[in-house]
């Protein structure tokens, strides 16, 4: 008896293993392009894959911005945005939905109703800070966000300020509102969930909390890194959208997802005058490749380098 040998690359591949066939647990991104690289649909996909899972990114729109700052931001349909998801979702399965910046309520209600149709499907959201923004749009956005998708929403992720400002704006206590206030807040709008980042501790250290309006299921403090960032939420959200997506529990997949998170600060870089942006690929670096400040600045090959002649290859 012979062994049979595929005679095309498609008969090769219907003869692999279901399992294998099936590769990495998908998750399903709702997020705007972002040309600096900082967030948005690149920093979801680079810390998706860095954890193991694999990103379905759904653009939402695009954001007019550098490394400092946000100028504008250009909406796509919301047809457009539905499409491109319906379109996805019906033909992978998809373990988690993530939220991000998605730039209208009209997209807020497409993603509300998506996330209805999948309701067994977990849903990550991120709140960013939106002081860029006018005021009517935030004004808009939030009423959409907190209506029509913190209903449908697992785990609500954002910055202590954010979060207190948006959810607890009459807040009259003498102290500052804990984590486990914000997540009674939430919880009040359908979240069973939050993780709240950012929580100023003495001795140049911060705190996140994994909260419900009962108890704080998991904190993890770090030190403060002195530098400015930008991407950190949309790095850890995404990271804990893919940890949850392979299997992980809730209160493991915050603990890893904000380790590798520090990692990626820790590592941050400077590509242009603005602010710093995580290194999410700092796994890919050989482990000891180090920088010393003496040997001074870096220098990249020009463009010569990369040269190739017209109709020749390089071997």
């Amino acid at each position: 008896m012979t062994d049979h040998k595929p005679e095309s690359p498609l008969e090769t591949e219907m003869l692999l293993d279901e399992d294998e066939s099936a590769g990495l647990a998908c998750v399903l991104s709702f997020n705007a392009n972002d040309p600096s690289g900082a967030g948005g649909l690149t920093c979801d996909a680079t810390a998706m894959a860095s954890v193991g899972a694999h990103c379905l990114p759904v653009c939402t729109g695009t954001y007019v911005r550098d490394t400092s700052s946000i100028t504008d931001f250009y909406p796509l349909d919301e047809e457009a945005v539905n499409d491109q998801a319906r379109a996805v979702a019906e033909d992978v399965p998809v373990q988690v939905i993530k939220v991000g910046f998605v730039g209208t309520p009209e997209s807020l209600a497409v993603i509300a109703a998506l996330a209805d149709d999948y309701d067994g499907v977990p849903v990550v959201a991120y709140m960013p800070n939106l002081s860029w923004w006018e005021d009517d749009k935030i004004d808009a956005y939030l009423d959409a966000f907190r209506e029509l998708l913190l209903p449908q929403t697992s785990v609500l992720v954002g910055h202590h300020s954010t979060l207190r400002r948006w959810l607890l704006p009459e807040w009259t206590g003498e102290r500052n509102p804990g984590p486990r206030d914000i997540a009674k807040a939430a919880s009040e709008l359908g979240v069973p969930y939050t993780l709240v980042t950012g929580l100023p501790l003495p001795e140049q250290h911060i705190d996140n909390a994994l909260a419900s309006p009962e108890t704080v299921l998991n904190h993890e403090k770090f030190e403060r890194i002195e530098a400015v960032f930008v991407g950190a939420g949309d790095t850890l959200t995404a990271a804990l959208a893919a940890l949850l997506a392979t299997g992980m529990d809730l209160p493991e997949a915050t603990s890893e997802a904000l380790h590798y998170l520090d990692r990626c600060l820790d590592e941050g870089f400077r590509p242009g005058m603005g602010q710093v942006i995580p290194d999410r690929l700092f796994w890919a670096l050989p482990e000891d490749e180090e920088t010393d400040e003496e040997e001074g600045p870096e220098v990249h090959p020009g463009a010569d380098y990369f040269e190739v002649p017209f109709n020749e290859t390089k071997h």
